[in-house]
């Protein structure tokens, strides 16, 4: 994704939401952004929000195309405030298990943590450490998603990163356990490396 998270002044670069949609039944669903800033990448297509027919096992079918996706996927700059004073500074190497712990824990599905592993740890586990901080109420207040029929359950995981050279002092973060999954779930999934 082509901008490598670079931070303008007061904008981030929100990089690589995902967005998964698990119904009960086949359903039609119309999912739209209320973004903070400009969306600058989507696929499919955003156009004026998402319409799609979506499936249990998470297949999405264009209804217009009836080309099928896996998830929605959209990329923009937001004015998002992400505060890194709480977190964890973890050593390059020990990236990929961290994340495997700890996006576990948010309620990604092993599948869905894969792809998010697969996307970041290429940036970030050659560095000598790096600060992460998952960053959910700046996040969602700033790309607000609105989608019809409305889930049941919705986990959204962001997370703010940066690449340190040395270790530093941050208050560990807090992270609750992820909502167990019940009926209509939306999953989505994102980051920003922050300068």
């Amino acid at each position: 994704a082509g901008c490598q998270g670079a931070q303008r002044e007061e904008e981030t670069y929100d990089e690589k939401p995902v967005i998964y949609l698990y119904p009960e039944e086949e359903t039609q669903v119309e999912v739209s952004l209320a973004l903070e800033g400009e969306l600058t990448a989507s696929y499919p297509d955003y156009g004026g929000g998402w319409r799609v027919l979506a499936r249990p096992d998470g297949t999405l079918t264009d209804p217009a195309t009836g080309r099928e996706y896996y998830c929605l996927f959209w990329e923009g700059v937001s004015g998002a405030d992400y505060d890194l004073s709480e977190g964890f500074v973890v050593a390059g190497e020990d990236t990929a298990d961290f994340l495997e712990r700890t996006l576990s824990r948010l309620g990604l599905s092993d599948r869905e943590a894969g792809e998010f592993i697969i996307y970041w740890l290429p940036r970030m586990e050659g560095n000598p450490y790096n600060l992460i901080s998952f960053q959910t109420r700046a996040y969602t207040d700033a790309a607000v998603l609105r989608v019809e029929p409305q889930p049941d359950t919705v986990i959204r995981v962001f997370m703010a990163w940066k690449p340190l050279p040395a270790p530093v002092e941050v208050a560990t973060q807090h992270l609750p356990q992820g909502p167990e999954r019940r009926g209509f779930t939306l999953v989505e999934w994102g980051g920003a490396q922050l300068a």
